[in-house]
């Protein structure tokens, strides 16, 4: 893969997970977005943001020579938060359900 097309591609995953993730920030925020299935929709962004940024820290580390990974560490960072935050609610929903 030439750089160009390398950091082409490594730019659209960062962006594409930097949306992912505050998708599911906004949604951990407001939860009553979500009618049905909040927790587990939040979940999915949060592993689709993680997802996206580590291929694109892993594309941009091997293939871009002047590789800058802040904003793909920032998507990492997000997707982190998200899955923490809508993993306690999707636990708790568990938790609930079997007792």
């Amino acid at each position: 893969m030439s750089a160009e097309t390398a950091r082409r591609s490594v730019r659209i995953l960062t962006w594409a997970g930097l949306a992912t993730g505050v998708i599911g920030g906004l949604l951990i925020a407001f939860p009553k977005a979500l009618a049905f299935g909040g927790p587990w929709v939040q979940l999915a962004l949060g592993i689709a943001t993680l997802i996206l940024a580590f291929r694109a820290r892993k594309a941009g580390i091997a293939e871009v020579p002047d590789f800058d990974g802040r904003l793909s560490l920032l998507a990492a960072l997000l997707g982190f938060a998200v899955v923490f935050f809508a993993g306690q609610v999707a636990f708790g929903i568990l938790m609930s359900a079997g007792s």
